[in-house]
């Protein structure tokens, strides 16, 4: 077996928070003895988020079993996941905001047994659905839970109480024609239908001014699939969440802009 090294597109700050989550861990279990410390374990976890790299390569390269592999990132990722922000924490950021971005993003994944729910019809392949809240400029505020990729963006929306609790902080947010009919502070374009077989002139003006506001939340959905594990993810779909959240958390060490 040939081995090579690597480089993991991230600093030390993200590496250290990790292994001292990691490190607070073992000393609550008092875990006696591992086969890693805290650092390698923190260094295997972010090999396998940000580059995909697989868990038999992993167990390779830190000479390690693929079950000790698989324990070790599982572990930290539901170490991550269980510090990232709900939605009415995020709340304290974004309603600083000018206004927000709320888009839909789907995550594909690996046929499952039951797999109609898990099917999308908008983009043709399976995976979850992921909710992603962005600012003006762009940067990933906040993403919810996963949802079987079958759900519609307006539904899983409506789920996770995003179109009420904007409204409620007053937030105006912008969205594409899948949150048509969602009303309060969401902002979408007008859609052509029987009654109105044609827009006007300053229906078309008020479209392309939000397709241009919207443009940017595609950054966030773009930033979020730089972690390499949401290519397609080759788990449980109920990993997806712990997963996404994990992501978030190191999104916002490496970027503390908006921690």
């Amino acid at each position: 077996m040939l081995s090579y090294p690597a480089a993991i597109p991230l600093s030390t700050r993200t590496l250290n928070h990790l292994a001292d989550l990691i490190r607070a861990h073992r000393t609550q279990r008092r875990s006696r003895w591992r086969r890693l410390d805290p650092g390698r374990q923190a260094l295997l976890a972010l090999a396998h988020l940000r580059n995909g790299d697989t868990l038999t390569r992993l167990a390779c390269g830190f000479e390690i079993g693929v079950t000790t592999a698989w324990r070790y990132v599982r572990e930290a990722i539901d170490l991550l996941a269980a510090t990232a922000d709900d939605l009415a924490t995020a709340m304290a950021r974004i309603r600083l905001l000018a206004y927000a971005i709320l888009d839909g993003t789907l995550i594909p994944i690996d046929r499952v047994a039951d797999q109609k729910p898990y099917y999308s019809g908008k983009h043709r392949r399976h995976g979850v659905n992921v909710q992603v809240i962005a600012d003006p400029v762009g940067r990933l505020i906040w993403a919810s839970a996963a949802l079987p990729g079958s759900t519609h963006d307006l539904t899983a929306a409506r789920i996770h109480q995003i179109i009420e609790t904007l409204t409620r902080e007053n937030v105006m947010t912008f969205a594409d024609k899948a949150y048509q009919g969602a009303r309060g502070s969401i902002r979408t374009p007008f859609k052509r239908h029987r009654s109105r077989p044609k827009l006007s002139r300053w229906q078309k003006k008020v479209n392309r001014a939000n397709a241009r506001t919207r443009a940017n939340g595609e950054r966030a959905n773009a930033t979020l699939k730089t972690w390499k594990i949401l290519t397609k993810l080759r788990c449980c779909p109920r990993r997806a969440t712990a997963i996404v959240q994990a992501i978030l958390v190191l999104h916002h060490v490496e970027n503390p802009i908006y921690a």
